[in-house]
């Protein structure tokens, strides 16, 4: 792991969660594209009010990550890369962009947590995502909806 907070974080973690010892590394990363909304975001789940994240599954695809599972560890930090929680995934559902529902725009807990501030979003960073490849969202495209757990925080 290169970030040395997040290196630190972890394990603090593992101090008190041996448990945990052999577990996988933990992916280190922050949320959205630009520091405003990966700050908020960040802030969202400390308070434990953001308990879910949307990707893209062609995103996914075109910049060769692989799919989150149930059990994985995320660190997540701020803009500047500091390390301030760790959260643990705890559901994995693909679904179409046209079918997210107003329940799961209240767990992934951002803006107004309706659906339409939910889709207005996503849409326009799906749209910032996709476009360096060439490609734009589609009603239908799925939507890799992660749903995870606070564990650790800073």
């Amino acid at each position: 792991m290169d970030n040395a907070s997040a290196r630190d974080l972890w394990g603090d973690f593992l101090d008190s969660h041996l448990e945990y010892a052999f577990a996988d590394e933990p992916r280190v990363t922050h949320f959205c594209d630009n520091e405003k909304e990966a700050n908020n975001c960040l802030k969202l789940v400390l308070k434990g009010t953001k308990r879910a994240a949307s990707h893209s599954l062609l995103g996914l695809q075109l910049r060769k990550e692989r799919l989150p599972k149930i059990g994985d560890f995320t660190i997540v930090t701020d803009w500047k890369g500091n390390a301030r929680c760790i959260v643990r995934t705890v559901a994995v559902r693909l679904k179409p962009f046209f079918s997210i529902r107003e329940s799961y725009a209240k767990i992934e807990g951002e803006g107004d947590k309706s659906l339409a501030y939910w889709k207005k979003t996503h849409w326009d960073y799906y749209t910032r995502e996709l476009e360096p490849f060439g490609r734009r969202p589609v009603e239908s495209m799925i939507v890799v909806c992660e749903i995870f757990e606070k564990v650790h925080q800073k």
